[in-house]
């Protein structure tokens, strides 16, 4: 986005985040998640978890967030916000930073407990495609 993002913007992600995690399918942990982001060319995007009865196999919102981005143009993420069943802004989990990274880099703002940061400030030092160039021989 080439634009700085404004409270309206924060708004709607929060909002759609809700919307997403009341759409979740979560039976196994009664812990639902919804998460919103806005692409860099403002297309709003979202995702839910996703529980399976293997529950290694389970979706985070986040993949259903990234799957919504690829699936409707690519592009790269600008902002995300995450909420648990109470509409509460939770952290995603360490496995989702890196998903998060991939597809919207240090740039990309994200909502936390303790307000907006950027990518970089959650996942310091973060491994990126990059990172493959350099070890390639």
């Amino acid at each position: 986005m080439g634009r700085a993002l404004t409270q309206d913007d924060w708004e709607l992600l929060r909002s759609t985040a809700v919307e997403a995690m009341g759409q979740a399918y979560a039976p196994y942990s009664n812990f639902p998640v919804g998460v919103a982001g806005l692409a860099d060319d403002g297309r709003l995007l979202s995702g839910c978890n996703v529980e399976n009865a293997s529950y290694a196999v389970g979706l985070c919102a986040e993949c259903g967030l990234i799957s919504d981005l690829v699936r409707t143009g690519g592009g790269r993420l600008a902002a995300v916000w995450c909420v648990d069943s109470r509409g509460e802004t939770l952290m995603p989990c360490g496995r989702c930073r890196q998903i998060l990274w991939e597809h919207g880099g240090e740039q990309c703002r994200i909502q936390t407990p303790e307000g907006e940061r950027s990518l970089a400030e959650i996942l310091p030092q973060a491994f990126g495609a990059d990172d493959l160039t350099k070890g390639a021989r």
